[in-house]
């Protein structure tokens, strides 16, 4: 599938899924309602499966558009930051076409973008249901004979809060997912293959994350690079950027992911109004929350009339976010990582600022800039070469470096 139609194809696929995401149901005909739920006993290795069941991938919600694959929902095994074993759900999708390239199918890892808070946002949930907006770039993968895996993320569909913009949670639920997908038999991948790592925006954070841990946390992996667009590598830049903008929701998602992932009383913080919109989010999906919370200013919600940003800068929020920089650890592998100039969601100088501090630590680091306009924008442009990059790891061309000139 041509590049340029994946593109149409996406902007179509949003257009047609954020009012099903308005709706925001809570389970598509196809799952069973107990899947999501948390076994009280876990298998003893991270990445090991605790169950699975067929599923299926549209690309629009009225499912005239069905990718020709075959689609595993599953759940497996991550842990926390706090090394506590929790379970995680995903999907594994593996073209029914014979893989035609050099050696083993490759197995990529997507990470997606945000999605919410819900249980209903749950990209496993969304990708059956034809209403996940990065689909049309997750079918141009499957396209290309690549299998993939996606995650849901800690708490997305399985209980508890989703641990949004937590960096090691993130990263640690991506390098499982590519586990559990060369793991699970009914993917028929295969189980040391080559892989890659990719996402944008949230997803692009998640797969900084995974890149930088896989050295230590899953050596075993044939990791041949790692794309990461728009990085949202520094928190306290990006909530800066968030306050008072369209995409509020984002601030209160993260304000909401590291409350819960570090214990951190909100009540204490938030007012009346405060804790409804905490409380309002946390049941929302991506377009529900721009709805209704679009240009909200965060002053508005605090006890003291302080805006968010404040707190993040003092503790115990501040070493929280301050955990949750990238570009502290090397990554083992060749990354690009992509950033438009424009973005109106994580400013430029957050994602080259990443790319800066792997450079200054060894690291094989591409970073390409573009004048795409918006977050989205970004989004569009970053697509054909996230896919050249990921092709020529898998061939096995030299990686090359911008480093020189950052």
């Amino acid at each position: 599938m041509h590049w340029r139609r994946l593109l149409t194809a996406t902007i179509a696929a949003a257009t047609i899924a954020a009012p099903m995401q308005l709706a925001a149901p809570t389970a598509n005909a196809d799952e069973s309602p107990s899947f999501y739920d948390t076994p009280s006993t876990l298998p003893a290795g991270n990445g090991d499966v605790v169950r699975s069941e067929p599923s299926t991938f549209y690309l629009d919600p009225l499912h005239a558009i069905k990718v020709d694959a075959s689609v595993q929902r599953i759940m497996y095994r991550s842990t926390d930051r706090n090394n506590t074993p929790i379970a995680v759900t995903g999907t594994v999708i593996t073209p029914s076409s014979a893989w035609s390239g050099p050696g083993q199918r490759p197995l990529v890892a997507y990470a997606v973008g945000t999605q919410g808070l819900g249980d209903q946002c749950a990209p496993s949930r969304q990708l059956s249901g034809g209403s996940e907006y990065e689909g049309a770039f997750i079918a141009g993968l499957v396209a290309r004979g690549y299998g993939v895996v996606v995650t849901d993320y800690q708490g997305l569909g399985t209980e508890g809060v989703h641990t949004y913009m937590s960096r090691e949670v993130q990263g640690r639920a991506v390098l499982d997912s590519i586990r559990a997908a060369q793991r699970l038999p009914a993917a028929n991948l295969p189980d040391s293959g080559p892989v890659a790592i990719t996402g944008y925006s949230q997803g692009g954070g998640a797969a900084a994350s995974a890149a930088e841990l896989e050295a230590t946390y899953a050596p075993e992996l044939d990791v041949k690079g790692t794309v990461a667009g728009a990085i949202p590598a520094d928190l306290g830049a990006v909530a800066d950027n968030l306050d008072g903008s369209l995409y509020f929701g984002f601030l209160g998602y993260a304000v909401g992911g590291l409350a819960e992932t570090y214990g951190i009383d909100l009540p204490s913080y938030l007012n009346a109004k405060g804790l409804d919109a905490m409380q309002d989010l946390a049941g929302q999906c991506l377009f529900a929350s721009i709805g209704e919370f679009g240009f909200t200013q965060s002053r508005t919600l605090t006890k003291d009339g302080r805006p968010l940003t404040d707190y993040l800068a003092a503790e115990p929020f501040r070493t929280a976010v301050g955990e949750q920089l990238i570009g502290n650890r090397r990554p083992s592998a060749p990354v690009l990582v992509t950033q438009s100039l424009l973005d109106d969601v994580i400013p430029y100088a957050v994602g080259r600022g990443a790319a800066v501090r792997w450079c200054n630590r060894g690291a094989t680091v591409r970073f390409s800039t573009n004048m795409a306009p918006t977050h989205i924008g970004g989004a569009l442009h970053s697509y054909p070469e996230s896919f050249a990059f990921l092709e020529a790891r898998f061939a096995g061309l030299p990686a090359l470096s911008s480093c020189w000139r950052l």
